[in-house]
């Protein structure tokens, strides 16, 4: 039973990361450039 509890929580944990990198993939972008551009300096 726990193992089922554990793949269950996994699953939503890799499908949340997708979910969240396909809907602020700009947002992650833009982060990235500014960061990079701030460490230039």
């Amino acid at each position: 039973m726990e193992w089922l509890i554990f793949l269950i929580v996994v699953v939503a944990v890799v499908a949340g990361v997708f979910w969240a990198k396909k809907h602020f993939r700009n947002e992650i972008d833009r982060a990235k450039r500014i960061k990079r551009a701030n460490k230039n300096q």
